[in-house]
């Protein structure tokens, strides 16, 4: 977008939900963290959609903040110019996934932050974990290295709904697996099993790629080095 529709986004009042996953792989450009800081619009982080791109907002903050400094460096390199520091910093994007959100959604009052008064939405991450030690820089360190595995407690409006890794009062993830998979059968049902492999394996610009199939278990027909057992894909070498 040009200048002048950054200018009248601010002058608005309007926010910015970036979904740099989405966004990066399906051609939409850089996420403009950059033009957002110089006018000065509230940027917020979404995932677009799970069916394609990560759910994951350890994912999604890290995505916005390499993209970020990625534009960064290649447009000072075509200035043949060098960065010695990156302007978008981790507790930029931090608080673009906490507190930014909250504002996009007019919820900054009641939750996004931590602070008297406000629900006790939280979420607790495990520093003992091999990805979280040693945290010299909390917010650098959620950023960059936090992942899902290190969430030890949620809690929504004070009500825990996970605690110590585990999700409490509901067995939620043996439901979702449910219906994830009856969605999949429904779709294998609808289409015919030759479209189906060339969505699967789109041809691209080189070689195209063979086509591999998702077996119901370990099977020696796979090419080397991927094997499905049970509920692991075991990769090891010969795949290019």
């Amino acid at each position: 977008m040009s200048d002048d529709s950054y200018r009248r986004i601010a002058d608005s009042g309007a926010h910015l939900s970036l979904s740099a996953e989405s966004e990066l792989n399906a051609g939409q450009g850089y996420p403009p963290t950059a033009k957002a800081r110089q006018y000065g619009i509230p940027v917020s982080l979404s995932q677009d959609t799970v069916v394609w791109w990560s759910s994951d907002i350890f994912s999604a903050m890290r995505a916005t903040l390499n993209a970020g400094r990625g534009l960064a460096h290649l447009r000072a390199h075509e200035a043949e110019k060098s960065l010695t520091s990156n302007a978008l910093r981790a507790q930029d994007v931090l608080e673009y996934a906490t507190i930014g959100g909250a504002r996009t959604l007019g919820l900054d009052r009641p939750i996004g932050s931590i602070a008297p008064g406000k629900r006790a939405d939280l979420v607790l991450l495990r520093t003992g974990t091999p990805t979280m030690t040693p945290v010299n820089n909390p917010a650098g360190h959620i950023v960059f290295q936090a992942e899902r595995a290190d969430v030890d407690t949620v809690l929504v409006n004070g009500r825990v709904l996970k605690h110590r890794g585990t999700l409490i009062g509901v067995d939620a993830r043996r439901r979702a697996r449910h219906l994830v998979e009856q969605s999949l059968e429904y779709l294998r049902s609808k289409i015919p099993a030759k479209d189906w492999q060339q969505a699967m394996n789109p041809v691209g610009p080189g070689r195209p790629l063979p086509a591999i199939s998702v077996p119901t278990a370990a099977t020696p027909g796979l090419p080397s080095g991927l094997q499905f057992a049970g509920r692991l894909f075991v990769c090891g070498g010969g795949i290019e």
